[in-house]
This record gives structure tokens, sequence and C-alpha cells, in this order.
């Protein structure tokens, strides 16, 4: 059971980062009626932690129910990935540059996925809601359409009362996306996607890279509040790093 095929969860519980992808998602999933039992973050030792405050934020607008696990005792196991590391430098510049496989925690959505899944089954939900999209990166194994469609298939054998893996944006680009969030009123200003952890987006790590790529891509105003340091899209525009 897959969104390709159409189909849509009457409930759900999500994975909840707190950035543009997940927020559109939850937005689109109460616009279309589904019901979001609840809204997972996880804290496990990301640099960017402030992610989880704009989780929290959205989902008390939202009246959705929020929770925040704690797995930063675990983070001594994800290596040195330069998102939990403080030694490892988190490096500038487009996703499709080699220096972004230092951004990888070595399986990191089962992790998600399987917390995700164990609380849907309490709740009685049908699925869990996955942001997952087209322009998702070859260098994020886990992010690969076949990792997902395996792990849907591994959810529904998992436990006696049927759970699938819920994927409405498979099919749609990051600029699909914030179009998508545009159209529902998404205030795209209170999400986060930088990497390094500070108090502004930096705008020049791959994810703030890829966050005004797809703002720049879809034709939209990016009202995000960005570091003084920050280049313009136009000096993108003219560098190494074009959107």
């Amino acid at each position: 059971m897959a969104e390709q095929d159409g189909s849509k969860p009457q409930s759900v519980v999500a994975i909840y980062s707190g950035g543009m992808d997940s927020t559109v998602m939850l937005y689109q999933m109460v616009a279309r009626g589904i019901a979001v039992k609840g809204a997972l973050s996880v804290d496990y030792g990301q640099k960017h932690r402030k992610e989880l405050e704009c989780a929290a934020e959205i989902c008390r607008e939202l009246g959705i129910v929020h929770r925040s696990l704690d797995l930063r005792a675990v983070d001594e196991l994800f290596g040195r990935s330069s998102l939990t590391c403080q030694e490892e430098a988190v490096p500038e510049g487009h996703y499709e540059e080699a220096s972004m496989k230092s951004t990888v925690v070595p399986n990191r959505n089962m992790i998600l996925l399987s917390l995700a899944t164990a609380w849907a089954i309490s709740l009685k939900a049908e699925a869990v809601a996955y942001a997952a999209h087209s322009g998702d990166h070859a260098i994020y194994p886990d992010c690969r359409e076949e990792f997902a469609s395996a792990l849907d298939v591994a959810i529904q054998l998992c436990d006696w009362s049927q759970v699938f893996l819920y994927r409405p944006f498979v099919a749609l680009s990051k600029a699909d996306i914030a179009a998508e969030g545009a159209r529902l009123s998404v205030p795209f200003e209170k999400t986060w996607s930088c990497y390094k952890g500070e108090e502004l987006h930096c705008g020049r790590c791959g994810t703030c890279i890829e966050r005004r790529e797809a703002f720049h891509l879809a034709g939209l105003q990016d009202k995000t509040s960005y570091a003084p340091t920050a280049p313009s899209v136009e000096d993108l525009l003219a560098s190494d790093w074009k959107l």
C-alpha cells in the first residue's frame, strides 16, 4: 500500500524533524483530513538541535501531540558523522559534492522509522508518515526508494496489526514541496534546515543550499533568516554551488 497507488491512511504517526519537507507533510495531512495521532522527533546528538524546538512549536500551533525522544546515549555508535561529532566540521557546498558524505548518520532513518512504527502500533494508527522525496540524495543510503520500499514490507510484518509506510512526496522534488507548502500557507520561516547548529541558517551547508534552491526553482520568496555571512542567491548562481 503506497501513496503512488492513490491510497491514503485514515490515521498516522509522523516522523517530524521540524524541517521544510516534514512540515509541509503535516500541513498537507491536516488539510486532507488525515488524523495525525502523533509527531515524533529524535534527539540523536545532532548539532542542529534547534530543529527540535521548531518541531515542538509547529506541533503546538497545529494541535498535534509531539514527542521528542532522547537518544543521545547512542550517538557514540554513529562514528564520526559531521552532524554529531563536535570535532568534525559540517561541510559547505552543494549536496552533489563528495564532502557531503561526512553528514551521513549510519542507519538513522531505520532507527527513526522503527520507533515511529512502535508508537503507531500502540496508538492503533494505520501508517507511519515519512517525508522522503524524489530529490533525496544517493549519499544517504537510507533515503533511497529501495530502502523505503523494503522497510514498508518489513513494518507490515512486525505486528499482527498492520502498519504501512506513507510517503506522500515520493514522486515530488523539493521545489514541488515548497510550492505545495506555499499553497497551504506553511510558515516556512519557522522551520529549520541548517546542519551547523547556529542561531541563524548559515546559508552555506548542503541543506541550506538545497533549501534555497527549492525556493528559487519554485519562484517563491525565501523568508528564512540567514546569517550575515551567507552568500546571496545571485552569488550562489554565479559560483560553483549553482542552484
